[in-house]
């Protein structure tokens, strides 16, 4: 029986996934701001479900959540890094104390949950990341680029973490969803940039014009979602980067093509810059 430990299950992907992993008998804490709504949610099943308080922004609640989870269950085998927040405005319209909330609980919050995971995770030899990114995470898109600055440091943290992780046991998997029809687009998760620069109109304004029209209306299916995270983990070799979602796909299929065509035109400049005894090495 694998012990879970979510963050931000109260919603979303957090709680469908939370929801199928007791449905098939494992054990979950979910680690949310208000433990009542998730006890009386998945109250059906019983003492499998652990409701711990944490805002992820307070690195002492979360070393306490993660004490809460060892006392009762004992270990924690899947952390499930999923607390997140959106912003919506053009870069320059986005106010410093909003930059700051987004970075506070996508990057830090992550990173407080993960270094108190971590040593037990360790202690064991064992265990399994899964960082919640976005395809915002390796393609940054107008209207959305701080968040998507989140992102890419989520995935710049994972990188390395696989990398000093992988010699002790503990796999890391970054998924990167496109738009699922979770609430990710609603108020309560998206924060949209009261500040209105015309000059962004046509980009940032386009995309904060779509927004409302796509809520609830993305292509993805958190059901179909969340089970193939949870299939993700159930393989012996999980990938260090999957993306969800066919709108996703194809956008890391566009990006991919877009580096690969910007590398070779630029090839012979970056090669110009190696010292002499470099160059005549290779």
């Amino acid at each position: 029986m694998t012990v879970w430990f979510i963050t931000g299950a109260s919603r979303g992907f957090g709680r469908e996934i939370a929801q199928q992993v007791l449905e098939r008998g494992d054990k979950v804490v979910a680690a949310v701001r208000r433990p009542e709504e998730v006890e009386r949610a998945f109250a059906a099943y019983g003492d499998r479900l652990l409701a711990v308080p944490l805002d992820v922004t307070d690195e002492a609640q979360a070393a306490k959540a993660v004490q809460a989870a060892t006392d009762v269950f004992g270990r924690i085998d899947v952390l499930v890094n999923n607390a997140g927040r959106g912003v919506l405005g053009a870069v320059e319209e986005t106010s410093d104390e909003a930059a700051r909330g987004v970075f506070d609980t996508n990057v830090f919050g992550l990173l407080n949950v993960t270094r108190a995971v971590l040593p037990v995770m360790r202690r064991r030899g064992r265990g399994h990341i899964i960082n919640l990114s976005s395809i915002g995470g390796f393609r940054g898109v107008a209207g959305f680029g701080v968040y998507c600055s989140t992102k890419f440091a989520v995935e710049g943290l994972s990188e390395a973490l696989h990398q000093e992780l992988s010699p002790l046991g503990i796999k890391v998997t970054i998924v990167e969803p496109g738009y699922f029809r979770t609430d990710f687009l609603d108020g309560t998760s998206l924060h949209i940039e009261e500040q209105v620069i015309p000059d962004y109109e046509a980009t940032a304004g386009a995309v904060r014009g779509a927004v409302p029209g796509l809520n609830h209306s993305q292509p993805g299916d958190p059901v179909r979602g969340a089970a193939a995270i949870l299939e993700i983990v159930d393989t012996d070799t999980p990938p260090l980067r999957v993306q969800l979602g066919s709108d996703c796909a194809e956008a890391m299929d566009h990006k991919v093509a877009e580096l690969a065509e910007e590398s070779r035109a630029w090839r012979k400049l970056a090669l110009s810059t190696d010292h002499d005894d470099v160059a005549e090495q290779s």
